[in-house]
């Protein structure tokens, strides 16, 4: 299975982006997935899961501001970002949750800035 985010990009405070990580097998509707973060010398977080039933679960740094989705038909997963921060500002992967360490696949870099 191959995971792979895309949709980041340069993005003044207040803006918005959407992050979309697509899964390459076919077992996605089965899976609890989330989406990771990090920044530069910090530690990986989980910011946002969501369960095979599209329960979502937010980290309290990104609630009211992200929302996460998911479209088992396309294998894939989305981050709606909005109100963003500089905080923000990481490098976004997508995986399981908890993660496999064979899972990292290509992130995609978000930077919020002015």
């Amino acid at each position: 299975v191959q995971l792979q985010a895309s949709g980041g990009g340069l993005v003044q405070p207040g803006g918005s982006l959407r992050l979309s990580c697509t899964y390459s097998g076919s077992a996605f509707r089965l899976t609890v997935m989330g989406w990771y973060r990090q920044a530069p010398g910090a530690e990986r977080e989980l910011v946002a899961s969501i369960t095979r039933g599209s329960t979502p679960h937010y980290d309290d740094s990104v609630k009211g501001r992200f929302t996460i989705s998911r479209d088992n038909a396309k294998n894939t997963m989305y981050l709606q970002m909005n109100s963003l921060k500089p905080d923000d500002t990481a490098d976004y992967h997508c995986n399981y949750v908890p993660p496999l360490d064979n899972s990292w696949g290509r992130g995609t870099q978000v930077t919020v800035s002015s």
